[in-house]
């Protein structure tokens, strides 16, 4: 049995970014919702507790809370901003609202002794804040560990209840030595040995997957993309014959992708049928522009699809389908944390679709799945496949979707990622992909007007797609993209890019 961390996610976006750094360092951790009871954490039999963020305050009438009990269970806790203030205030502390807001970079300084922050730890390190409450008033037997610059609290602790509260974000790289604080919690205070690997995980979940399917059937839902690709391999090697894929091509992919995720299956040996939905969809989503009911109608045409051909298939029982940790948080499934969108794999599902959920890679983030598909064989091609939307081009061509105006943008899209790999930069972009924008303006082309709309590059680096950065591509490089698609792509006259990292902005448009 693995070591376990428990993470208590009280709603932040950052919580999933705790159990990515656990899992970098091979530590196995588990996450639980605030509300969860005592006797669900100590069922884990945890080795520490990691309290998450928030987006309330501890002093609202309706604040999220934990179960008291969790404190009493004798591992050692840290509370992460919210998750700091909250243990504060379950101790007996005082947390003061609106005197003191940080938001940002800030710098701290160690004021005395600290388990957490150790001697590895600088005396002086930059972090990021997030906060508006903050803890005026110590709990019996905690001490202030560091300060802001500001004087404010930034992190405390009770060595001998083994309490530990940061105001700040060691999770994100924003933080100088964030990892080696979450490092000096785990390994030097909760004493874990990073007994976790992937291997293991993938013989346990093909164990899993055999006992739970037993004599039915499974019929996955194949993408193209890496985690419908993974998630079949992986049920593949569970159950073999009983898996039946499905290929539905909706209409939304890039140039020749259909044809070429149809050959990489035939390669792999799985047993796919083709289904051609395009005008289907495409007549579903005519006069559609508001990116939600556009994500909606997909999942519900995608299921819908699936039903038709799962009526076919003999004792067919289970839907496959290649759900990851981000499509859960960002769909906001999670109660008390925000709904940034929803993904067709995981809001889109209607309450009477006849077959259970597969999803077996649900925990795992982008970079694990990769790891995954690597084990058990998955070819290169698919493996290395940047991420594409379950919606694919529909949350990239914004405003009304027509079949020419995808394929105005297939072609720009095209015309991008062939420069970048020409330039030898495609392998080490997370992703690359043009979006198609709903706005015209003036140009000159010859010696007419032209009024045509514009498309907008994306181009950014990623581990996890939970924080991104946009890609510093070389001028001559943008140059070449530009001039191929105002000169190749009727209906382009206009090429701007996007500099938006996520946060603020996610990586998809819609």
């Amino acid at each position: 049995m693995n070591e376990n961390i428990i993470i208590i996610n009280c709603g932040s976006q950052f919580t999933q970014l705790i159990a990515r750094r656990l899992r970098e360092m091979k530590v196995h951790s588990v996450i639980l919702n605030w509300d969860s009871s005592c006797e669900t954490v100590k069922a884990y039999s945890p080795k520490g507790i990691i309290i998450s963020g928030g987006p309330d305050s501890v002093n609202d009438p309706d604040a999220i809370t934990i179960d008291p009990e969790i404190l009493n269970l004798g591992c050692p806790v840290l509370g992460i901003c919210y998750g700091m203030q909250l243990l504060a205030k379950l101790s007996g502390g005082i947390v003061s609202s609106g005197n003191a807001k940080e938001y940002g970079v800030t710098k701290i300084r160690r004021t005395g002794k600290s388990e957490l922050l150790n001697n590895s730890i600088h005396e002086s390190i930059n972090v990021l804040m997030s906060h508006g409450d903050n803890v005026s008033g110590l709990p019996e037997g905690f001490i202030i560990t560091s300060s802001t610059e500001g004087e404010i609290t930034s992190s405390i602790e009770n060595s001998e209840r083994k309490f530990y509260g940061l105001q700040f974000h060691p999770e994100v790289v924003h933080t100088e030595q964030g990892n080696e604080i979450i490092k000096s919690f785990v390994f030097g205070i909760c004493k874990c040995s990073g007994d976790w690997d992937l291997e293991d995980w993938v013989e346990g979940t093909i164990a899993s997957i055999r006992r739970d399917v037993g004599d039915g059937r499974v019929v996955c839902g194949l993408s193209g993309g890496v985690d419908s690709s993974v998630s079949a391999a992986l049920v593949n090697r569970a159950i073999g014959g009983k898996l039946q894929c499905v290929f539905v091509d909706h209409g939304l992919m890039r140039l020749h992708e259909p044809e070429a995720v149809m050959n990489s299956y035939k390669d792999m040996g799985l047993n796919v049928i083709y289904v051609d939905a395009s005008d289907r969809f495409l007549r579903e989503l005519a006069g559609v522009t508001d990116p939600e009911k556009k994500r909606k109608i997909i999942g519900k045409l995608f299921i819908e699809v699936f039903e038709e051909e799962a009526r076919k298939i003999k004792n067919a029982e289970w839907l496959l389908q290649g759900t990851i940790y981000p499509d859960v948080i960002e769909s906001g499934l999670k109660k008390g944390a925000a709904v940034i969108k929803s993904h067709h794999n995981v809001g889109g599902l209607p309450e009477h679709m006849n077959l259970k959920l597969l999803e077996p890679l649900r925990d795992l983030f982008k970079d694990e799945v990769r790891v995954i598909g690597k084990i058990i064989g998955v070819p290169e091609a698919i493996v290395n496949r940047q991420p594409f939307p379950g919606p694919g081009l529909a949350v990239r061509c914004l405003g009304e979707i027509t079949r020419e105006r995808l394929d105005v943008l297939r072609e720009a899209d095209a015309i991008f990622r062939d420069e970048l790999k020409r330039a030898g930069l495609y392998e080490g972009i997370w992703q690359a992909f043009c979006v198609l924008l709903p706005v015209r303006s003036v140009g000159v082309m010859g010696d007419s007007r032209t009024y045509n709309e514009a498309v907008v590059l994306r181009a950014i680096h990623s581990q996890d797609a939970m924080t991104a950065e946009w890609s510093r591509i070389d001028y001559d490089v943008l140059d070449r993209i530009s001039k191929r698609i105002c000169n190749e792509v009727r209906g382009i006259n206009r090429v701007v890019m996007d500099v938006t990292s996520k946060p603020p902005a996610t990586i998809e448009w819609e």
